[in-house]
């Protein structure tokens, strides 16, 4: 579980989003951060166990910097309104689908994974394990955990409108196959992050995840 005191610090740099503020507070910052790699920690500890990859990462290969990099954007807020963590194979940098948490008070909070945007050579890879595993990632999809915690994986914007090259119309992957992100998320409350069963949530919702990490990972080794 998270302390009540780490969201309401993410409140308050939400609403004091400038470098005067975040200098004043940074006693404030550093019992966050340490609250949050806390958790992070016993994360690693436990689904480590469920999924070998994961055993061998520090916290420090999974938790994002909380200062964004504004070089190319319009947004020059100096810092994020979240704190992030991704359990990747082989640590956040390594271009494995993996697992991500993101925690944002306002009952914006997550957990899930899948893989985020990946290089072209990489979702080519991914589109042709779908396309000549489509049965086996099919029932990945309609297993009894991960259509409870997830339902399907995310439809939002990053798809693409029509078939990608080389795939037919009434190819039966079709709509996966138009993704440029495989993801799927399961929410967390407010409420979720300060519970005592937090940890087994996450877990759990990591476990639901795991035979679609590995799928898509194989497609990449």
């Amino acid at each position: 579980m998270l302390q009540t005191s780490t969201l309401t610090y993410i409140k308050d740099l939400t609403r004091n989003n400038n470098k005067q503020w975040f200098d004043e507070n940074r006693n404030s910052f550093e019992q966050a951060k340490s609250d949050f790699e806390a958790l992070v920690k016993d994360i690693i500890s436990a689904f480590g166990k469920v999924d070998s990859d994961i055993a061998p990462l520090e916290a420090k290969n999974c938790i994002f910097r909380q200062y964004r990099d504004v070089r190319f954007s319009k947004d020059k807020t100096p810092y994020k309104q979240h704190m992030g963590a991704s359990f990747d194979r082989g640590g956040k940098k390594s271009g494995f689908a993996g697992y991500y948490l993101h925690i944002e008070p306002g009952n914006k909070s997550m957990a899930g994974g899948g893989i985020w945007m990946p290089e072209a050579a990489a979702l080519k890879k991914i589109r042709q394990e779908i396309d000549y595993g489509w049965d086996e990632f099919a029932n990945i999809l309609n297993e009894p955990a991960f259509k409870k915690v997830y339902g399907d994986l995310e439809q939002g914007e990053f798809k693409l409108s029509r078939e990608p090259k080389g795939y037919e119309k009434n190819n039966p992957a079709i709509e996966y196959l138009k993704l440029k992100s495989l993801v799927a998320t399961e929410p967390l409350t407010d409420v979720d992050l300060t519970s005592k069963d937090l940890l087994k949530k996450i877990v759990a919702a990591f476990t639901a995840l795991m035979p679609l990490i590995k799928f898509i990972n194989r497609s990449l080794e």
